[in-house]
């Protein structure tokens, strides 16, 4: 935001205040200096772990009962999408499809909890950001580390499932790790997106909610990728999240490696999603502090 001072004259009432006016004026929308930006970022990065601890103790996340609800949530909704599923298809599926949708749910809401809390991100820091000069973009990406934070206890129920279910192990699921990466990129740029949207349409976080359920719904999470009719294939194409949500069954319940089709959608799609919302959010940070 651009100052100008503007001096004002004494008149018959003497002004028991400043004698000066500051006027504050809305930045050109426009890119700053991407090398020291990212720098500054990468330099306060503590202050997006501070934010991140702080959600998760408002979560009572530090607690034992508070870390059992956070994976009980998800696992109880995949309990309750698999008896749903299996209700429809007759009690016919494959003999692996709980761990493929407890492994997908779990992988879902990674993404989504990070979006869901990183619309208010911006628009819920009001006082610190019309008081404090810092990147902008470190509060809705302190939302994904505590996304990410949240995630980490799933993988010790899913341990005792996949052995239960005598999945694959071996090499293959060295994958998981660039994966896991690939969904947290995924969810920066998404989450940056909605933030700088949520500043100039407010109706935003209500309308999310119903987007992340059809972004569910179309993603291969509730049924395999290989089980989606030849006339709905465009679904997966066109979703951000089916390409690395199949590499990610791949790995897991297929024990292979992703297939290139699938490292390519994501691959695509994760450089889209990051590079439009990290973008968007950058060119139009500094005109946040007007419009809040």
């Amino acid at each position: 935001m651009a100052s100008t001072t503007t001096p004002i004259r004494r008149g018959r009432r003497d002004d028991e205040f400043t004698a000066e006016r500051r006027v504050y004026e809305p930045h050109k929308i426009g890119l700053p200096p991407i090398i020291p930006y990212v720098r500054e970022l990468w330099r306060r990065r503590d202050f997006a772990r501070e934010m991140a601890k702080t959600t998760l103790q408002s979560l009572h996340y530090n607690t034992a009962f508070g870390q059992l609800w956070l994976v009980l949530n998800p696992v109880m909704l995949a309990v309750i999408y698999f008896v749903l599923v299996d209700i429809l298809r007759g009690g016919i599926h494959r003999p692996d499809f709980f761990a493929h949708l407890l492994a997908g749910i779990f992988a879902y809401h990674l993404v989504a909890d990070a979006v869901r809390q990183a619309v208010r991100s911006v628009t819920g820091g009001g006082r610190l950001i019309l008081n404090t000069a810092f990147p902008r973009a470190l509060l809705p990406l302190s939302a994904v580390i505590t996304s990410f934070m949240r995630f980490l206890p799933t993988i010790a129920v899913f341990v005792p499932v996949a052995v239960a279910e005598q999945l694959p192990f071996g090499w293959h699921l060295l994958w998981v790790l660039p994966l896991i990466l690939l969904l947290l990129i995924m969810a920066a740029g998404l989450s940056m997106l909605v933030a700088a949207a949520q500043v100039y349409f407010r109706d935003l976080k209500n309308f999310l909610p119903y987007v992340l359920r059809i972004a569910l719904y179309a993603s291969p999470i509730l049924y395999f990728a290989d089980q989606v009719p030849h006339g709905y294939t465009f679904l997966l194409k066109a979703n951000p999240l089916a390409g690395v949500l199949t590499a990610w069954s791949q790995v897991l319940i297929s024990g292979q490696a992703p297939t290139h089709q699938a490292l390519a959608y994501s691959l695509g799609w994760t450089s889209v999603v990051f590079l439009g919302g990290s973008l968007f959010f950058v060119s139009r940070e500094r005109e946040f502090a007007v419009r809040l």
